[in-house]
């Protein structure tokens, strides 16, 4: 009799589920304190749950992946979310000039170093939650976020069992932006705004452009579109010059030939996303199997543009398609926890 009761409590302590909860969470990198969420699932009590730290795309982009007031399709919100589903907790926050956090201080935009070092102290505070596997910590990164998540495996110590690159930045950052404007000059040209010659024009001087400014040339955009020479004179400015070189410095294929041997990945290419196009995707892989990772690989989402949305979906709705949620899901299975009795 005390032996089945004894065994009947056990079970239903088993049972006893912890409630969902955001929680906020502060932390330091570089003498600036950063703001975040912790997402935690709703779990069985005293286990403990597989970690993800969610990085988000370039330029002011938020915890939630949003650059409000214009852009808030909630990305990493949403993510956060679908990661919830199969019991794994994440944090995401607010990068430097975003959000809470702002720019600390700064009067200029961090280099990617800065972001990198953020980052990591994010991914320490992800690993020094109570509910958190030490054992199973994730990174999971949107666009330029994908990049960034194979920094932080080159950067801590503790290295993460998995990666998820969704939608990564697969190229120098100038060779990518040549690529978009490129194709963008192409559909002008396709819906009769531009003319052949005016697009060869732009391109040549785009080329130009970048090749000037990687020598530390003086860079001349004159006789440029103005929406292309407005552009350009942003990145090259001397607000954001400093971390333009610093990313650019960077072959996102040589940074992931240094993943630990096992590490499990994802990659993912949608194709209707012309921010970073399927075709640009096979070096990063290349180097992904030099490294010999394992796990779902590449997983390519059809009629996905880079926000994860079918095509011709609004920027701000606020959804992630099914294909992307498979994928995600793919990615966790080893860490999925159900939450039924």
């Amino acid at each position: 009799m005390l032996g089945t009761a004894g065994a009947s409590t056990s079970a239903a302590h088993r049972a006893v589920l912890v409630p969902a909860v955001d929680r906020e969470v502060r932390f330091t990198a570089d003498g600036t304190t950063a703001y975040g969420t912790v997402h935690i699932p709703a779990h069985r009590a005293g286990r403990g749950l597989a970690a993800a730290l969610l990085l988000p795309g370039s330029g002011p982009t938020d915890r939630n992946g949003d650059e409000p007031p214009g852009l808030t399709p909630r990305t990493l919100a949403l993510i956060s979310d679908v990661l919830g589903e199969d019991g794994v907790m994440s944090l995401r926050f607010d990068k430097y000039g975003t959000g809470r956090t702002g720019l600390g201080g700064r009067h200029s935009a961090p280099d990617m170093a800065a972001y990198t070092r953020q980052a990591a102290a994010a991914y320490r505070t992800l690993r020094a939650q109570p509910e958190a596997d030490p054992q199973a910590l994730l990174v999971v990164g949107h666009s330029e976020g994908g990049l960034q998540a194979l920094l932080v495996d080159r950067a801590v110590t503790a290295k993460p069992a998995g990666l998820a690159l969704i939608a990564p930045q697969d190229m120098r950052l100038l060779d990518m932006l040549d690529h978009q404007l490129a194709a963008q000059l192409d559909q002008a040209v396709a819906a009769g705004q531009l003319t052949a010659q005016q697009a060869r024009r732009n391109k040549d001087g785009v080329a130009k452009a970048i090749a000037d400014f990687r020598a530390r040339r003086p860079v001349d955009t004159s006789g440029l579109l103005p929406s292309v020479s407005a552009l350009l004179q942003g990145m090259f400015g001397p607000v954001n010059a400093r971390f333009v070189r610093s990313d650019d410095a960077l072959y996102p294929p040589s940074v992931a030939r240094g993943v630990a041997h096992g590490t499990r990945t994802l990659v993912t290419c949608g194709t209707a996303d012309t921010n970073v196009p399927c075709r640009t995707t096979p070096p990063l892989l290349t180097a992904l199997a030099a490294a010999r990772t394992t796990g779902p690989g590449l997983r390519v989402l059809p009629g996905l543009d880079h926000l994860l949305h079918p095509a011709g979906t609004p920027a701000n709705d606020q959804v992630v398609a099914p294909a992307a949620q498979r994928a995600l899901h793919a990615f966790v299975r080893p860490w999925r926890q159900a939450t039924a009795s």
